[in-house]
């Protein structure tokens, strides 16, 4: 027991003079500077990429967002409208900075066969430019008759929605 405390203590000791002794070595005092950039320009890159920090503040909330006939580049009445029409599909995703609505299978009101949904609204004018309907059926894709007749029930909605929104 004893010798196992002096081998210890001798291993601490050797190790304690060993990292004493690497301060022998110093530096060339003629040797210039090693320049590095500030602690914070680091932690930025290291957090943002070389992005850097974002430009927007916390008072970028309280500016004038422009039109409101937009949510960020779609238009809200076919939006409004997409969401409105094809209540009946169960929603699986929606984006509206992207201007996507998926949805999950659903058998419209009176129908017998399941339908499956992508809305993609690309424009923030009320346009049928506007609007790209996708249709699936569990067998594949939808007639291109059913496909126009739902984006057309879409559009006469947003326009609806859009005279609702004129009165007032």
């Amino acid at each position: 027991m004893n010798a196992m405390r002096i081998a210890k203590g001798l291993g601490l000791t050797m190790a304690l003079v060993a990292l004493t002794g690497c301060g022998v070595f110093q530096r060339d005092p003629n040797a210039p500077p090693v320049e590095t950039r500030p602690a914070s320009e680091i932690l930025d890159q290291e957090i943002y990429g070389d992005e850097g920090p974002p430009s927007s503040t916390i008072w970028d909330l309280f500016r004038n967002r422009g039109d409101n006939e937009q949510i960020g580049a779609v238009n809200r009445y076919i939006w409004n409208a997409s969401l409105e029409t094809l209540s009946f599909l169960p929603v699986d995703s929606i984006d509206p900075f992207t201007g996507v609505i998926t949805t999950g299978f659903g058998t419209p009101p009176g129908g017998g066969q399941p339908y499956r949904a992508t809305v993609y609204v690309t424009d923030p004018a009320l346009d049928a430019r506007s609007l790209n309907v996708a249709l699936m059926t569990r067998s594949g894709p939808a007639n291109a008759a059913t496909v126009l007749a739902v984006e057309d029930a879409i559009l006469t909605r947003a326009r609806q929605l859009r005279q609702q929104d004129s009165r007032f």
